[in-house]
């Protein structure tokens, strides 16, 4: 067990310390749900009443509206980054070093998303304080709850970046996989709008919305940072992590990787 908690240490300092030579990473996690917070919600706000739904009591603004799906694009792309990472170690070789270990390759997995899980909530702790700072006021207990609610939705996220890092080889095809994955679940989600105003506009996109795993995960952290638990939104989340995370370990299987070289 302690050679199993070294490795997971090893594998999570590695990840921090890339991290931390990143700054610009960093800043990049939070320029992006700053950009929506700031300006595109001052200019959606007139056009997009919300209604009162669960877990809100009242009427809210835009702006604490959009909070929970900017924390999920956090976490989303925090996933897709370190399945970049991935990438540039399946190309040095670092990688297949790594899976070729006396530990078994699902623990190397998940220790790698756990460490990116942990870098994922210290850039959603940083927004949240920014958020707070411009005045969106959230319940302070949802700052604790949601704690629980971001490590699933994070693993998540991450698994769903190591399932894409296992298809790709080479880092010039990353960009346009990463594209056609991030931006369809994030915009096919109830992130930016709620379900009953894709309704309004289209029955069917509502449907794709309701069934994306991005959409449960956004509705997680959302209930969570009022205190309370959607247990539908968990299933799916659960579920879709252990489809993807099943998936990269069929992925990053070293005899299947060296047959097709062989194949190749």
């Amino acid at each position: 067990m302690k050679a199993w908690m070294t490795a997971l240490w090893a594998i999570v300092l590695r990840e921090a310390l890339r991290f931390a030579s990143q700054r610009g990473r960093f800043l990049a996690a939070l320029v992006r749900p700053l950009v929506w917070l700031v300006v595109f919600a001052a200019g959606f706000r007139a056009a997009l009443g919300l209604s009162i739904i669960p877990p809100y009591q009242t009427y809210i603004t835009y702006e604490v509206y959009i909070v929970p799906g900017l924390c999920g694009m956090i976490q989303l792309f925090n996933g897709m980054q370190s399945s970049l990472s991935l990438v540039y170690d399946q190309e040095m070789g670092s990688m297949r070093l790594l899976l070729t270990s006396p530990f078994p390759r699902w623990w190397l997995l998940f220790s790698k998303l756990l460490a990116g899980v942990a870098v994922s909530i210290l850039q959603v702790a940083v927004f949240l304080a920014i958020a707070a700072a411009l005045g969106i006021e959230l319940p302070l207990l949802g700052y604790f709850a949601v704690l629980p609610a971001l490590i699933v939705t994070g693993l998540m996220l991450g698994a769903l970046g190591l399932l894409i890092s296992s298809t790709i080889r080479q880092l010039e095809n990353f960009a346009g996989v990463m594209n056609f994955v991030i931006f369809p679940m994030f915009f096919l989600s109830s992130a930016l709008y709620p379900l009953w105003k894709m309704q309004e506009s289209s029955a069917l996109l509502r449907d794709i919305c309701a069934v994306n795993p991005f959409t449960h995960a956004v509705e997680l952290i959302r209930f969570a940072l009022y205190g309370q638990m959607n247990w539908m939104a968990l299933l799916w989340v659960v579920v879709a992590f252990a489809v993807c995370m099943l998936g990269a370990l069929w992925g990053y299987d070293p005899e299947r990787t060296m047959m097709r070289r062989k194949a190749r």
